[in-house]
């Protein structure tokens, strides 16, 4: 069985309806994606998100889609853009509610072949365990996708305690997938804000999770980390090399790289050594196949890129689909 972990859906009526309760508000986050991504790749990233529209939000086709590639299961989880970290309280709350019915009915076309993935409001920590709740045990997800960090929230805030420790007595998958980067101005041309920023965020929310000591205290989460974990696999040792001569980054029990042991990584990384590498640091059981479906920043051809990375069999079957299979076979929902 072939899974992709990282594939999205489009919520058109979602966003609708969050355009007209805050139009304003929409208005400011367009004008922020705006300034972080640079006029040049808005030009291009519109037309392009326009083109795949029935690839985000018709099951048809994308099973089609997941025919072609060869793949026999697919995690969908909400694009990026309905995470509304700007949201206010109410707002946010409901967002998250529709998100999660949405997601379900889309996967429930197809539920042999679909696995759907929910959403919280990161933003508003009193809300998470609810809707990590609604999601998982009301509407029978595998989890919930989270982003990066939101508005003051970074996941090393010690107001997500209860929600990682209700994540852990789920056994639900939490996915981390950033949407823009902190770096704003910076990144605006080149599509830098994509290229560099998106390893950035992921780099940098999962060293606020090492680093917090959220994984010592948690020990059964299962976080599977977008886009191989960004820069943070490759450059490890740095981590480690602080967590060793400086008092202030001690907060983990461990060094930082025997935690890259206890997250997951998708295989969206686009070069093969650093797919090798990536396995080679976390281990070939800590490795699942993703393509970032159906945006061009992702693998067109997913499995392919896996079988032609120069592993050995059985490591090339892990990450195709055995590995998968095991984050979500014990969820523990309704």
């Amino acid at each position: 069985m072939i899974t992709d972990v990282h594939a999205h859906v489009l919520l058109p009526s979602l966003h609708a309806e969050v355009t007209r309760r805050e139009p304003d508000l929409v208005r400011e986050a367009a004008e922020l994606d705006l300034r972080r991504n640079g006029a040049a790749s808005q030009a291009v990233s519109g037309p392009m998100v326009a083109s795949r529209i029935p690839a985000l939000t018709d099951v048809s086709a994308r099973l089609a889609a997941m025919d072609a590639q060869g793949v026999d299961r697919q995690w969908v989880s909400a694009s990026p853009n309905h995470f509304y970290p700007w949201a206010p309280a109410e707002l946010a709350a409901w967002a998250a509610a529709e998100a999660n019915r949405l997601v379900a009915e889309h996967v429930a076309q197809a539920p042999d072949r679909l696995i759907g993935l929910g959403l919280v409001p990161l933003q508003h920590p009193e809300l998470l365990v609810a809707h990590l709740d609604d999601a998982v045990v009301h509407r029978g997800l595998a989890g919930v996708e989270i982003p990066s960090f939101a508005g003051d929230v970074e996941l090393s805030d010690p107001r997500l305690e209860p929600f990682w420790a209700r994540a852990a007595e789920l056994r639900a998958v939490v996915f981390l997938h950033p949407f823009g980067c902190s770096l704003d101005e910076r990144l605006d041309r080149f599509y830098l804000a994509n290229t560099v920023g998106q390893p950035v965020e992921n780099a940098v929310a999962l060293s606020h999770l090492i680093f917090a000591g959220v994984l010592d205290r948690h020990p059964d989460l299962r976080i599977v980390a977008a886009h191989g974990g960004g820069y943070l696999p490759t450059a490890i040792g740095r981590s480690d090399h602080a967590w060793r001569v400086r008092p202030d980054a001690q907060g983990c029990r461990h060094a930082p790289s025997e935690y890259l042991r206890r997250i997951w990584f998708d295989t969206v990384v686009h070069d093969a050594r650093a797919l090798r590498q990536l396995i080679e640091v976390a281990g070939a059981d800590r490795v699942v196949l993703g393509s970032d479906y159906p945006f061009d920043m992702g693998l067109d051809d997913p499995v392919a890129f896996v079988r032609g990375a120069d592993l050995d069999a059985e490591t090339a079957e892990l990450i195709l689909g055995a590995n998968a299979e095991g984050l979500v076979s014990e969820v523990r929902g309704g």
